[in-house]
């Protein structure tokens, strides 16, 4: 059994557009909220819909020629994320449902054995919801500290400031790739490199960066570096956990069941070597397929290129937004990617965004799963605009004429 063809896709916006089905469905629609969720293209919903109609089965268990298909499909995906991030091994690769989940495995099993009361974990004020509330919940069951990075005005983060929080008591560190929010990319690797020289342990939320840029896990450094698979032309449900050297052997599984042992017995069980270890119960077989076939279909059209095109329409995006009346941009740094945050002048977000939606154009509005930082920035809300592979210089030139029309509308 073999899956159908994927096809390569060379870097065209006009080109890759027409692969997401979506957009034939609703020719009109301008999205610009891939940092929710991106839509997914043909060869993804085909890998879905194979794994389904030709040869789904349990995987790890059957020995029938279906389930060995299957399991063969579901562990080549590892091999495509080795090779897409860099891994050293497949067997630094731990699947998951999705960031959300990876964040929760580390702080419950890297976390409950390794923190005490009195340590501290470093965060930012950009934390997206997903990589803060595992750890005060951590804080409030072992007696941890918590210490913030600032942010500065302009969306950065000073490299001194991270320096001065790396004091003695702190044990991890954790921080975004690229802010959900501002679009921010962090400096991780002089982030990682600090906190190695203290010997601290670092955790990356990757999910916005994956999407759109170069990610080379073993370059980075990073002890853990999370991501989902719905922010990379992936189906819902899937993601994983991306780690360094054998920091698994040492952590406890964190969920008990089946496929995450070697033996039981009434008495004791021996827990099976990583990843399968954190990998417990019937997994989200399909999904992670695909997920294989994302990483696949990103890696033909190349990192490097979608990182060109996301920055030079963030790029261009400031330049055309800035002179709209009443528009003020939220995090203006210039070490910035896929995502333009803004509001307009005594407009709430909500008013903008449903304004948009009659304009057949999709924004998000609201704090983004990132409350305190809205909070930091002394604001309740923000429109956000995100963008994919399929977005182009026409979306944002429609954005900036919807948004004309929303200041007639509510100024008039």
């Amino acid at each position: 059994m073999t899956q159908p063809a994927r096809q390569h896709a060379a870097f065209d916006t006009s080109v890759l557009k027409t692969q997401f089905p979506l957009f034939a469905n609703h020719p009109d629609l301008v999205f610009l909220d891939s940092a929710a969720s991106s839509q997914k293209p043909q060869c993804v919903i085909d890998s879905l819909t194979y794994t389904y109609s030709h040869c789904y089965a349990n995987v790890h268990r059957g020995v029938y020629e279906i389930s060995q298909e299957t399991t063969r499909a579901y562990e080549k995906t590892r091999h495509s994320l080795k090779r897409l991030f860099n891994t050293a091994t497949v067997e630094n690769i731990v699947f998951a449902r999705g960031a959300t989940e990876a964040i929760n495995l580390v702080a419950h099993s890297w976390g409950k054995t390794n923190l005490k009361a009195g340590d501290t974990v470093v965060l930012t004020e950009a934390e997206h919801h997903a990589n803060l509330v595992p750890w005060q919940m951590l804080r409030d069951a072992l007696g941890i500290s918590l210490k913030f990075v600032p942010i500065q005005n302009d969306g950065s983060l000073n490299l001194e400031d991270f320096k001065k929080a790396l004091t003695s008591d702190v044990k991890l560190t954790a921080f975004p790739h690229v802010s959900n929010v501002l679009g921010t990319v962090f400096p991780i690797e002089k982030m990682v490199s600090l906190a190695k020289e203290k010997g601290i342990t670092t955790l990356i939320d990757g999910c916005q960066a994956v999407p759109r840029l170069p990610v080379d896990v073993q370059n980075i450094g990073a002890d853990f570096y999370v991501f989902s698979g719905h922010k990379m032309y992936a189906p819902n449900g899937c993601g994983g956990l991306l780690t360094n050297g054998n920091i698994l052997d040492d952590m406890p599984p964190w969920q008990g069941g089946g496929d995450m042992i070697k033996h039981v017995a009434l008495e004791k069980t021996i827990y099976a070597d990583p990843p399968a270890r954190f990998e417990a119960g019937t997994p989200n077989i399909a999904e992670t397929i695909a997920l294989g076939t994302a990483a696949e279909w990103l890696m033909d059209i190349g990192m490097e290129n979608i990182a060109a095109h996301e920055t030079e329409l963030t790029q261009y995006a400031h330049a055309q937004l800035r002179n709209i009346d009443g528009l003020t941009f939220v995090g203006e740094t210039t070490e910035k990617i896929g995502v333009v945050a803004f509001n307009l002048k005594n407009i709430p977000a909500s008013d903008v965004g449903m304004l948009l939606d009659e304009q057949n154009i999709a924004v998000r509005c609201g704090h983004h799963c990132a409350e305190p930082l809205h909070q930091r920035l002394g604001i309740t809300a923000t429109v956000r605009a995100s963008f994919g592979v399929h977005n182009t210089r026409v979306d944002v030139d429609a954005l900036g004429e919807g948004l004309k029309k929303v200041n007639k509308i509510m100024r008039r």
